[in-house]
């Protein structure tokens, strides 16, 4: 081996790259991850958030850095201008699914990459990519994925491999020129997403057991048999539902340490609260809102004493408050097609960039709400002889509080709906995020 390229990591690998270099290997450091006061020793390290980066776009997700160095690289090997544009295209594809997947602001750059290399998904020919759209519910002749399609149905799917398992499974999706063995990989990755949900709903619902005061500012679970794979996504439904930082540790069997990761709220940054006790970590970084930790089994209780200090020290009891920011109250006859195409010009809605959220005030329940699948809802509303029906996700245990005639305030988007479209309904559809009575 000559030479090391990294995606997504070793910007703080200043020992490995280290070792590397006695090896006689070449390493190119590709991240976006913050780093260190010393870069490591690589040959070259391709990061927008170095210091002495001017690269305007600051917010490129790993995959969308290493897209930029094959950008880089492809005019210099010989080829023909159209076949580097094609091959650019392709990778291009795969980079847009990884922006949206790795939550990153779909704002300036990114949300070009994003918005073309979707579009290229209704052209795919790698077989991998193929299978996974098949079994993600995609098949040909269906409307591509929109930004929250692939959010909520493509990504869960490829991140399943190295949560329940190892990446190596979707890594050789990618690769292979077998379709039949696209398949089964794809098929794997399904079934390894639906055994995800389920170990993360229980430890979900340990987390959601325990009692927490109002004078906790920051929260850290941890358990010893908690697979690893899925904390990072337990801990970003905690910080939904208690608006707190909150940390979720399990024990690696490997090395007995404990590990896990952590999300935040909008007021708190996740790596100055853990650059302000390095010595309790073996390891640790990440970002503002989304960090990893690895320590000592023993240090647990010391870090989730001084994380919810310094938590104390940075916030206040408004910072615990979720809200829902309005951008624009509603009647619902204003909802109209020409209205609805314009709106979807600003897509792709993301992080970042969310889709607009509207409030329609004193609307009537219309209907008694259908329960979808135990835990998601249809609502019919109607304001001044118009209806309008919404859908909810995860609201279902609320749906007592929809009788037939009373009066509400909702907090909904208007969404791209594929599926609609393709069963000769209009192709948008209203979602609700939230509703009080008016």
């Amino acid at each position: 081996m000559k030479l090391i390229v990294s995606v997504d990591t070793g910007i703080r690998a200043a020992e490995v790259v280290g070792r590397a270099n006695e090896l006689g290997i070449d390493v190119i450091v590709t991240d976006h991850h913050l780093p260190e006061t010393e870069l490591p020793p690589a040959l070259a390290v391709l990061n927008p958030n170095r210091p002495d980066c001017g690269y305007v776009e600051k917010n490129l997700c790993g995959a969308g850095v290493a897209f930029k160095l094959i950008q880089g690289l492809l005019p210099h090997i010989g080829w023909p201008a159209d076949k580097v544009r094609r091959v650019s295209e392709s990778f291009l594809k795969l980079a847009a699914i990884a922006t949206v997947a790795d939550v990153v602001p779909l704002t300036g750059e990114n949300r070009i990459l994003v918005a073309h290399g979707l579009r290229g998904l209704d052209k795919v020919r790698n077989p991998g990519l193929r299978a996974l759209l098949d079994v993600s519910g995609f098949p040909v002749g269906v409307p591509p994925p929109n930004a929250r399609q692939v959010a909520f149905q493509l990504a869960p799917r490829m991140n399943a491999a190295g949560r329940m398992d190892t990446a190596k499974a979707v890594v050789e999706l990618f690769l292979t020129n077998d379709a039949a063995r696209a398949r089964d990989l794809a098929q794997q990755l399904h079934d390894q997403n639906t055994e995800r949900r389920q170990v993360e709903a229980e430890i979900r619902d340990t987390c959601e057991q325990i009692s927490v005061e109002d004078s906790e500012c920051a929260l850290v679970y941890y358990a010893e048999h908690w697979h690893r794979g899925v904390l990072g996504i337990v801990a970003s439904r905690l910080v939904e539902r208690l608006q707190r930082p909150v940390f979720v540790l399990g024990r690696n069997p490997d090395d007995g340490l404990a590990s896990g990761s952590g999300r935040s709220i909008p007021a708190f940054h996740l790596l100055e609260a853990l650059e302000s006790m390095p010595e309790l970590f073996v390891r640790f970084g990440g970002h503002a809102h989304a960090a990893g930790v690895t320590m000592e089994v023993a240090n647990v209780d010391e870090f989730r004493r001084r994380f919810h200090a310094f938590a104390a020290s940075r916030l206040c009891a408004d910072d615990f408050l979720r809200r829902m920011e309005i951008d624009a109250v509603l009647e619902l006859r204003e909802i109209t097609e020409d209205g609805i195409d314009e709106l979807f010009t600003l897509a792709p809605f993301g992080h970042g960039n969310p889709p607009p959220l509207f409030a329609a005030l004193g609307v009537e329940v219309a209907a008694t709400p259908t329960i979808m699948k135990e835990k998601h809802l249809r609502l019919t509303v109607r304001q001044n002889g118009r209806t309008l029906v919404l859908k909810a996700w995860n609201l279902a245990h609320r749906a007592a509080e929809l009788t037939v005639g009373t009066r509400v305030d909702v907090a909904f988007n208007l969404e791209e709906d594929p599926y609609s479209a393709a069963r000769g309904y209009p192709p948008w559809a209203a979602m609700l995020r939230d509703f009080r009575v008016a």
